[in-house]
């Protein structure tokens, strides 16, 4: 007994001393990881990559074109790059292309501009025309720009279009499918589940519940989705059109017609884009990299001389800031992603977190003015007002405040718009939807068909209320006169601010989507520019003869500073990651649609369940 006690020990002792090891080596391995990437990090500069004298600058750009990423840990994102494990929600910021675009128009070493536009995913055609106006300045310097490409996606096409050149795989990929409003519909679903959905509205057009108490779109929801869905892809077609040097009538909507092109061209789509102008050469990867060679020559690799989009990047922002000599600035808050209670990450608006950047600038004495960017489909009525009394605090302060709306600011991306100074939105802004919505779930039906009930007193009518319990019709008339009175109050707001009537707003609101250049005839906005445009009014207001722009953001932690710069220092050092296509199949994409639906459901978090929010607004 005394040796089998003695042997189990020894077989202890021996487990836990390999234990014990191999805890020290993983410590080991990461502190000694670390601490090279730090060495690394401190003893690089941007000379590590090396542009040569007449590099082409390669803008592959890769995941959704956004106003502001959302906050991602920098390991994080260190350990998937080093895994080669793709972000599924890619993002590349809208100011960094504009950023590289204009540097390398004046930049010797770039020679001409390669759009490898594969891996860029959604944009709103808000964002892709800044895009597009900052290739033609390029364009004016007198250097070329090539677009190459396997196939096209809409949102890659009309940045294409802008090329001097547009190059299409023989066995390519290219058709224009313009724009459309298609949504998952749950009503049957709820009713299958036992599932109770209480929706409180105001306005014919305030479709943003109907997924839940319909199963298709309403007549009025299709009427007012066209007109702004028109207006979006003729502006579409305007552009690419004149870009291309063809007639409008180019566009084949007409699916017989289509199908007619189709067959003269043997059922080849690249064939089919050739003979209708669309591209100007079908060309293989191997014809697209001796045509590149001999336009900019060999990098020696058998590849032609080129600089990637983040190197160049990283190379820009490599370079010592120098913070302007100049008082007076101009604040740029950016407002984007759907508006929330309390504090939120960066790419989420927070009721609070958002009311604290623009305090900032009204306590920031060298500002004088301010432009709030707004790029939301909107969300709580509550957070929504927070913010707008802070823009009243600003122009109370004497810092005139103008609104500049990207591709969205509708419902409460319109709320927290209104009371600026000046609203500048593009033509192709999606906006409106003024209007309101209470919604909310009870599961009383549902757990009773598990064999759970919920019972008890209370001291008055309304206690104990929640979702294991029916609601009653005096609760339902007070939530509903909160929304009724949560309405007027936002067509008030219009009127005082737009000097509009009550009875005008509410004739053009009802949760109505207009798009920017219908917005402008309607007098829901001031004029149409981009944020330069809006920059430059803001000063105007202020009377300012000279003036520098003060991006004001939440801050980062030192931590998440630190980390930032070593992971992405290392990043630059180890080389890009592998070509990842982001490529996606019938079944992930509804999934991914379901899953979509359900988080914009479950962040929701007014304090009053008020929203006002445009679920329609998405495009596809």
């Amino acid at each position: 007994m005394k040796e089998n006690k003695s042997t189990f020990a020894r077989i202890t002792s021996g487990l836990f001393s390999l234990l014990n090891t191999s805890r020290k080596i993983i410590i080991n391995l990461v502190f000694f990881t670390v601490l090279l990437l730090l060495f690394l990090a401190i003893t690089s500069d941007e000379e590590s990559i090396n542009i040569k004298h007449g590099s082409a600058l390669v803008l592959n750009l890769a995941g959704d074109i956004v106003e502001q990423k959302h906050d991602i840990d920098p390991m994080d994102a260190f350990i998937n790059e080093a895994l080669e494990q793709p972000d599924n929600a890619p993002e590349v910021l809208l100011a960094d292309i504009l950023t590289v675009i204009e540097n390398a128009q004046n930049d010797d070493r770039i020679s001409m501009m390669v759009l490898d536009l594969k891996n860029m995913r959604g944009s709103g055609i808000t964002k892709l025309s800044d895009v597009a106006q900052a290739l033609k300045e390029f364009k004016s310097s007198g250097k070329k720009v090539i677009a190459v490409g396997e196939q096209y996606s809409q949102n890659q096409y009309y940045l294409a279009s802008y090329a001097d050149e547009v190059w299409l795989n023989p066995k390519g990929w290219m058709l224009l499918d313009g724009y459309g409003r298609y949504q998952l519909y749950f009503k049957a679903a709820l009713e299958k589940l036992s599932i109770s959905q209480h929706v409180f509205r105001v306005g014919t057009y305030k479709s943003a519940v109907e997924p839940y108490i319909r199963d298709d779109m309403s007549e009025a929801a299709k009427e007012a989705n066209q007109l702004w869905l028109n207006d979006l892809w003729q502006q579409y077609k305007t552009d690419v059109a004149l870009q291309r040097n063809f007639s409008i009538d180019n566009f084949d909507e007409d699916i017989d017609v289509l199908v007619t092109k189709l067959r003269a061209a043997n059922g080849n789509v690249a064939e089919y884009a050739l003979e209708n102008n669309w591209v100007d050469a079908l060309k293989t990867r191997e014809q697209i990299n001796q045509a590149l060679i001999a336009t900019v020559g060999s990098d020696g690799d058998n590849g032609y001389k080129s600089v990637s989009f983040n190197d160049y990047l990283h190379v820009l922002k490599s370079k010592i800031a120098i913070d302007p000599l100049n008082s007076n600035k101009v604040a740029v808050i950016v407002a984007k992603g759907t508006i929330l209670d309390g504090n939120q990450k960066p790419g989420i608006i927070g009721g609070t977190s958002t009311a604290a950047l623009l305090r900032e600038a009204r306590d920031n004495k060298d500002v004088k003015a301010v432009v709030l960017r707004v790029d939301s489909p909107g969300g709580s009525a509550y957070a929504s007002e927070i913010i707008r009394q802070e823009v009243e605090l600003l122009k109370a302060a004497g810092k005139p405040v103008v609104a500049s709306m990207g591709t969205y600011a509708a419902s409460g991306g319109y709320w927290i718009s209104a009371s600026a100074d000046k609203i500048y939105a593009s033509p192709t802004t999606i906006t409106g939807s003024i209007g309101i919505f209470g919604f909310f779930m009870t599961f009383e039906n549902t757990l009773s068909k598990l064999g759970i009930h919920t019972d008890g007193v209370g001291t008055t009518d309304i206690a104990g209320f929640g979702v294991t319990r029916a609601l009653t019709p005096g609760m339902a008339d007070i939530v509903q006169l909160n929304i009724e009175r949560g309405y007027r109050d936002f067509i008030e707001l219009v009127a005082n601010n737009r000097n509009m009537t009550t009875e005008q707003v509410d004739a053009i609101a009802q949760g109505r989507v207009w798009s920017g250049a219908k917005a402008l005839e309607l007098g829901l906005v001031d004029a149409l520019g981009n944020i330069d445009n809006a920059i430059v009014a803001a000063a105007e207001l202020a009377q300012l003869e000279s003036y520098d722009t003060l991006l004001i953001e939440k801050e980062k932690s030192p931590r998440a500073l630190f980390l930032q710069s070593l992971f992405g220092q290392a990043s630059i050092l180890f080389g890009a990651p592998s070509d990842i296509s982001y490529s996606k199949n019938s079944l992930t994409e509804i999934i991914s649609k379901l899953s979509l639906e359900l988080q914009q459901l479950a962040q929701l978090n007014d304090p009053q369940g008020i929203y006002s929010f445009c679920l329609a607004c998405e495009v596809e």
